[in-house]
């Protein structure tokens, strides 16, 4: 019973969550981050922090074109959102 209450504990603590993974892609087909950066101010991105994470993501966090805030993982390789979170 010991062993299943245990389970249960880590199941739920944080370190037990899996982290957002973008790419398993070797880096040198990830896209240049500053151009890649570049491409979302051109989308009307503001980007305040900008962080390739363990998952292998790039990290944004700032604002979208309508100044809400925003925090999204991009997959490196094609770009393409993989996670967004928006606050209104």
């Amino acid at each position: 019973m010991r062993y299943v209450a245990l389970f249960a504990l880590l199941l739920g603590s944080p370190l037990a969550m899996a982290s957002t993974e973008c790419t398993t892609a070797d880096r040198s087909t990830w896209q240049n981050p500053e151009q890649f950066q570049e491409k979302l101010k051109e989308q009307g991105y503001q980007i305040s922090k900008f962080k390739i994470t363990e998952g292998n993501c790039y990290e944004i966090y700032g604002f979208d074109k309508d100044k809400r805030k925003v925090e999204i993982y991009h997959d490196p390789v094609s770009g393409k959102a993989i996670k967004t979170e928006i606050e209104d």
